[in-house]
């Protein structure tokens, strides 16, 4: 597992608890919006986000967009070949 998809995964499992806590008025907003290290207006946008699509809703969609600045595989392998040097030991 790569470190973004951990700490993704992290922020879920922290997410639930600090929710928990909020329905079951163990906490409130500004609390729980502290234990996930966001402020309170930010928790207030998870918990829309939440209520709205589950889980999925909090997944950071950034993750899941390819750069602009990714050169595409033909590109790549068109320049490989036309250095065949490029890849072998240096002498």
């Amino acid at each position: 597992m790569r470190r973004t998809e951990w700490l993704q995964e992290t922020r879920l499992m922290r997410f639930q608890e600090a929710y928990g806590g909020w329905t079951e008025s163990r906490l409130t907003q500004e609390e729980a919006a502290l234990l996930l290290g966001v402020c309170a207006r930010t928790f207030r946008r998870y918990i829309d986000r939440y209520e709205d699509e589950g889980l999925a809703g909090l997944l950071d969609k950034r993750l899941s967009q390819i750069s602009h600045r990714r050169a595409p595989v033909d590109e790549v392998l068109r320049l490989v070949a036309e250095s065949p040097g490029y890849l072998s030991e240096p002498v």
